[in-house]
């Protein structure tokens, strides 16, 4: 009685439960985005040795539709089918009685439940497991980042087994046919970073590897950092891999108009040559303004010389001798008035005896008769 209470409670409190000739887990549940990867595990737990002689991997995508499948073991061989193919690995330890399964770049349509059989030499019990999966939208794999900003680069996949990262990597490339260099490296064995290069100081470890997290967070970005980084996760001889391209640019403002200098604090010394100069430029500036208005009053000078200059030569000489020729005009009128007056006659009285024959004396010019000649 007390050893079949024991048979059925280990397995519960392990949480498997039996079914017809079959040992079932519990379903646990992984949530993944389109383009990463899930370790789906499947490990028999047992004190007896046993040896592992199929393993099975089938996906039932929803209620009606038909079962596919993923991949199957037999013989030492592993086979991923359909469009599994070179997506999905066995990597775990037969000898251990470890079927686990690794299924890389995950599509939509890998959404659904797992399924995973072990059968055992010489035993008719199956060992099955089932590992629901969830697929979230991707995640960007293409980062764009300014010049001097930082980024944070994702690098984790979801597991349902507990396992132990012994290794983290990131190795960067500039192109296609560069070499790749060492971004950082942490040997969890030997708790040992490396960090070196032009990326010293510069790149920090920002997930918790333990929980399959190996993130970093790229500080100062600068542009020659254009490329494509790759994260390495290891666990033992297992290995996740994951890529981002990082795209630089600079900001608008550096584009389209050259940046200012960043305002400094001035020194003493500094602040009092700014002073004097700006001293000096206020008692300048009265001897400035006169200078230009005594340059300003000359250049009119010389405009207006050179303006009766013009107009002393566009007159002609003939217009000087003309005008002399009226002034004497002007002259000879008065005279010929007064002539006219002072030579007025007066009239003279005749003789009663006179000679018509004789010539009469004239008036002289005082105004007294003329005398009689004597004889």
């Amino acid at each position: 009685m007390c050893c079949s209470l024991k048979l059925f409670v280990i397995p519960v409190l392990l949480g498997y439960s039996w079914g017809l000739n079959d040992l079932i887990v519990s379903s646990p549940e992984l949530r993944v985005h389109v383009g990463d990867s899930a370790l789906m595990g499947c490990v028999v737990q047992s004190t007896e040795e046993k040896h592992v002689s199929k393993v099975d991997w089938t996906l039932s995508p929803g209620e009606h539709a038909e079962n596919e499948y993923v991949l199957y073991y037999y013989s030492n061989l592993s086979v991923a089918l359909g469009r599994f193919l070179n997506r999905a690995s066995l990597v775990g330890d037969i000898l251990q009685n470890d079927g686990s399964l690794l299924l890389q770049n995950v599509q939509d349509t890998d959404q659904g439940i797992y399924t995973c059989e072990i059968r055992f030499e010489r035993q008719s019990m199956v060992f099955k497991k089932f590992v629901v999966l969830h697929v979230l939208p991707e995640e960007p794999k293409e980062l764009t980042i300014h010049v001097g900003d930082s980024t944070q680069m994702g690098c984790f996949f979801q597991s349902t087994e507990e396992r132990r990262v012994t290794k983290v990597d990131w190795m960067f490339s500039s192109g296609e046919h560069a070499k790749e260099e060492i971004i950082l490296r942490y040997d969890f064995r030997f708790n040992y970073t490396q960090n070196q290069g032009r990326f010293r100081n510069r790149v920090n470890l920002m997930g918790d590897a333990s929980h399959y997290d190996g993130s970093v967070m790229l500080q100062a970005v600068k542009e020659s950092d254009r490329g494509v980084y790759t994260c390495s996760i290891y666990l033992g001889k297992l290995v996740f891999r994951k890529t981002i391209v990082l795209h630089v640019i600079q900001e608008e403002s550096q584009m389209l108009v050259p940046t200012t200098p960043r305002p400094e604090i001035l020194d003493g010394n500094q602040l009092v040559i700014i002073v004097g100069i700006v001293c000096v430029t206020l008692l300048l500036l009265p001897v400035l303004i006169l200078v230009v208005k005594r340059t300003h009053w000359n250049k009119s000078s010389t405009a207006t010389v050179k303006s009766l200059e013009n107009t002393k030569k566009a007159n002609p000489e003939k217009h000087v001798y003309s005008s002399i020729t009226t002034w004497e005009v002007m002259e000879e009128g008065p005279r010929g008035q007064a002539e006219a007056t002072y030579m007025t006659m007066h009239p003279v009285r005749p003789s009663l005896r006179s000679d018509p024959n004789k010539p009469v004396g004239k008036k002289s010019v005082c105004g007294n008769p003329p005398t009689e000649p004597t004889f």
